[in-house]
């Protein structure tokens, strides 16, 4: 709970702001840097986590939270989602917040993060569900037990409990309850999240 909570917090602070800067701000190579960004969801995870690694031994953060929460905070997706929810967004609320004093920071704050709620919600789910069944990367950096996330633990009682499937389909069942609930309370958002980004098809 807590590497899949404090990753979603910080995946939805950092997607929202880079969002901003390309949906609204204007600066040099603006289109080039953003399709550069977009370009590295092509590189799938398996391709990265031996250099990831190797990063993270020369920082010394192996068997660490920062090592399981921090390498995939700073998603392309999650900046694609909210730019393409953002340019939605009239740019009249943006010029009366300027009119009253507000800088970009503000305007975000204030503006486009109470707008961007259904967007948010389905970033979070998505971040979260992410986070939560993450195998892979886990297991390469983490040697501790006690810091080991839920598939882990799953593989971990695998292996204790023999071929007792049916405790191991137990186990994964009540590890499903918190992606539920989670659903479920951002349910409404979700809905129009989903229909307002484009995800649903249209």
């Amino acid at each position: 709970m807590f590497v899949a909570g404090i990753g979603t917090l910080i995946t939805l602070v950092v997607s929202a702001m880079s969002a901003y800067a390309f949906a609204r701000l204007n600066f040099r190579f603006r289109g080039g840097l953003f399709v550069l960004y977009l370009s590295t969801l092509i590189v799938p995870q398996e391709v990265i986590v031996i250099p990831m690694f190797l990063v993270m031994q020369r920082v010394g953060w192996v068997n660490s939270y920062q090592a399981l929460i921090l390498p995939w905070a700073f998603t392309a997706f999650g900046t694609f989602l909210l730019r393409q929810f953002f340019l939605t967004i009239p740019r009249e609320l943006e010029e009366a917040a300027k009119i009253d004093g507000c800088g970009h920071i503000r305007i975000l704050r204030s503006v486009i993060i109470p707008i961007s709620a259904p967007a948010l919600a389905v970033l979070a789910v998505f971040t979260f569900i992410s986070y939560w069944n993450s195998f892979l990367w886990p297991l390469i950096i983490i040697n501790d037990t006690a810091k080991m996330t839920v598939p882990l633990g799953l593989d971990l009682f695998l292996g204790q409990q023999g071929q007792r499937w049916e405790l191991l389909m137990a186990a994964a069942t009540i590890s499903m309850v918190p992606t539920v609930i989670l659903v479920l309370a951002l349910q409404k958002y979700l809905v129009r999240g989903i229909a307002l980004s484009g995800l649903g098809g249209r």
